[in-house]
């Protein structure tokens, strides 16, 4: 039995839209959370890749619930240091995950061929 949500043989479970690139919401003044929270789903802070990422809880809900909601200037600010004050002085924007690096995979490699020449050495002594 499948629980794959985009299996069309399923219509009672709805599709994921998980893989599909977002686009950032507008900048504008008057902001919200889920502005904030559509901008790092989409990429423009360059946290994470730009596709949709379900929450448990939307991004501001604790601090709802708690009774002191980000009054919307505060998000504004928020949106404006992680998207635009962030990248400026030459700032790379995108992070070790998405510059598609290979340098840990090849320096893991390396140890582990400098261990096994080390661990052969040592036996080769005997």
């Amino acid at each position: 039995m499948s629980t794959r949500s985009d299996n069309p043989n399923h219509r009672d479970i709805p599709r994921t839209h998980t893989i599909k690139p977002m686009d950032a919401p507008p900048m504008n003044a008057g902001s919200t959370s889920a502005q904030l929270k559509g901008d790092i789903n989409s990429g423009r802070t360059g946290d994470k890749n730009e596709v949709f990422d379900p929450g448990l809880s939307p991004l501001g809900t604790d601090d709802e619930a708690g009774g002191v909601s980000p009054s919307s200037d505060q998000v504004d600010l928020a949106r404006h240091q992680e998207s635009v004050a962030r990248w400026q002085n030459g700032n790379d924007r995108d992070s070790y995950a998405h510059q598609h690096s290979r340098k840990a995979l090849y320096a893991y490699v390396g140890f582990i061929a400098l261990v096994l020449v080390l661990f052969a050495g040592a036996f080769s002594m005997f």
